[in-house]
């Protein structure tokens, strides 16, 4: 239906658990593919069907930002008897722009697009379509258009809590941060860590290195390599392509910490915490939106406060008890207000 690049397979979206590094790793050999489920339940038949697509520039167990989003797809998808297509692996932004006009002229209620890069395409989709509502993240811009919704992460945040702890962790005081490009919830990402960091030890050293690319795993895991050289002994980093730092890290026993999904099982002993995303709740506002006759015009953001940015501990790192006490008082003081994260 969308061309060579893409496939539609009639099985619901994974909900994926274990056996995932070969899934992340695959974000980057250009493959695609998509799925539809329906909601179902005793709701089904009194609840019209709400068709959803989503196009992502990953594979939907990447341990990172897709899955982020197919998980929350997952979670409300009986709920509000929702019919879902998922077009995953379209880093091309020139091919997900045909994916996303097929969606839009193919009737679909909401058409999502999960990725920055999609921002341009979005533009000048959506007033061709002005029946169809479109979403697109993570940014806060809806061009002022009636059917456009716009999400973001204020990843800040977590990138803050996270480099808090890292530099109480951290023996060398060298810390290396790797992100993809300098946009979005990657660079909020960022600059929050290396923010935190400061905070809790003005002496840490934070290298911070942008590749230029989302998929390209061997440019991370070069970054990474560079790093060691640097005595760094915790990293993090940005984007589906972290499977490339975080097998470094694996490697040499330096430790992670992760954002978007959870990375334990990537490295189980070097993963300290990973900053989850949680867009459950906005894609539940964006649908009870729609189904009220609004189609855009909002801008909805995750934090720690709203339960949409949570900080996950691996349990099988452990953290010092005096540095735990240190971060959770870093999350409440974000989370009422008292510490102000730098945007």
């Amino acid at each position: 239906m969308f061309g060579s690049r893409s496939r539609r397979l009639l099985i619901a979206i994974p909900v994926v658990a274990v056996a995932l590094i070969a899934g992340a790793c695959s974000s980057n050999n250009g493959g695609s593919s998509a799925s539809t489920t329906s909601g179902g339940g005793s709701s089904s038949s009194a609840t019209p069907t709400l068709k959803v697509a989503l196009v992502a520039p990953s594979a939907v167990n990447d341990l990172a930002f897709t899955q982020s989003m197919v998980e929350a797809l997952n979670t409300v998808k009986a709920k509000y008897n929702l019919q879902v297509a998922v077009s995953d692996n379209q880093f091309v932004v020139s091919d997900a722009a045909n994916i996303l006009r097929q969606y839009a002229s193919q009737g679909y209620n909401l058409v999502i697009a999960h990725g920055s890069q999609y921002g341009g395409t979005i533009q000048q989709l959506a007033p061709q379509f002005p029946k169809v509502s479109f979403a697109w993240g993570t940014a806060g811009s809806t061009f002022n258009l009636p059917n456009v919704f716009a999400y973001q992460a204020n990843s800040n945040e977590g990138g803050y809590v996270e480099g808090y702890t890292a530099a109480l962790l951290s023996k060398t005081h060298v810390l290396g941060v790797i992100g993809p490009i300098a946009v979005g919830d990657a660079k909020l990402y960022v600059d929050g860590f290396a923010a935190g960091a400061k905070a809790a030890n003005p002496k840490t050293v934070v290298h911070v290195t942008y590749t230029g690319s989302f998929s390209d795993v061997s440019l991370m895991s070069k970054a990474a390599t560079a790093y060691l050289a640097d005595n760094a002994d915790v990293m993090t980093g940005s984007s589906q392509s972290v499977v490339g730092a975080i097998g470094v890290c694996k490697a040499n026993n330096v430790a992670w910490f992760g954002t978007q999904w959870t990375q334990d099982s990537l490295a189980p002993d070097q993963v300290v915490a990973s900053q989850v995303y949680d867009w459950t709740g906005i894609l539940e506002q964006i649908i009870t939106a729609i189904k009220g006759g609004t189609l855009g015009g909002a801008t909805y953001s995750l934090t720690l406060g709203n339960g949409g940015e949570k900080i996950s501990f691996n349990s099988g790192y452990t953290v010092p008890p005096d540095v735990m006490t240190a971060v959770q008082k870093v999350i409440s003081g974000i989370e009422d207000g008292s510490i102000s994260v730098p945007q």
